[in-house]
């Protein structure tokens, strides 16, 4: 038997129908249980790094968005995901002794210390990559490349828009 959601169908303007709606809603919890499990990077740490926990890779991310944008400070590690300094700076700790970081002096300030990734840690960040890549390409495998691009574009104005929602809650 298979799950149906009966509702009545009531065009909203901005938004499409409810159904749609509920549809999508449906759709983020299963998506939230998949992705929540963390399968993708658990896979990627016994691969390169075994020892690591999940957190680490939390750091490594935060660590490589910062860098685009230039030096990558514990406190900027510990704003990104929202932690106390102190347990960022532990975490990090762990990682300079694990060899997945590095603490260095910064180039714009020699008194600031600024965190970077080894190469261990860069080989962990694109093993997870390619792991992530082999799932997308498997469940798209039978999509049109209309429809890649299509829910590519969609699905990043989704993400995009439901970050800007809670950033302008904060």
């Amino acid at each position: 038997m298979t799950d149906t959601l009966v509702t009545h169908e009531i065009e909203t303007p901005e938004t499409g129908t409810d159904d749609d709606l509920l549809r999508i809603g449906h759709a983020m919890t299963r998506m939230r249980l998949m992705t929540g499990r963390r399968v993708i990077g658990r896979l990627a740490i016994q691969k390169v790094a075994p020892g690591l926990e999940l957190t680490h890779l939390d750091v490594l991310d935060a660590v490589r968005r910062g860098e685009i944008s230039g030096e990558v400070t514990v406190g900027l590690i510990a704003e990104t995901l929202r932690i106390d300094p102190s347990r960022a700076s532990r975490i990090v700790a762990e990682m300079v002794a694990k060899n997945v970081l590095r603490r260095k002096a910064s180039q714009a300030d020699a008194r600031r210390i600024v965190v970077v990734m080894t190469p261990l840690g860069q080989r962990l960040l694109a093993e997870l990559r390619l792991q992530k890549q082999a799932i997308v390409e498997g469940i798209v495998a039978d999509w049109s490349p209309e429809e890649i691009e299509i829910f590519g574009r969609l699905f990043e104005k989704y993400v995009s828009g439901f970050e800007a929602l809670f950033a302008s809650r904060e």
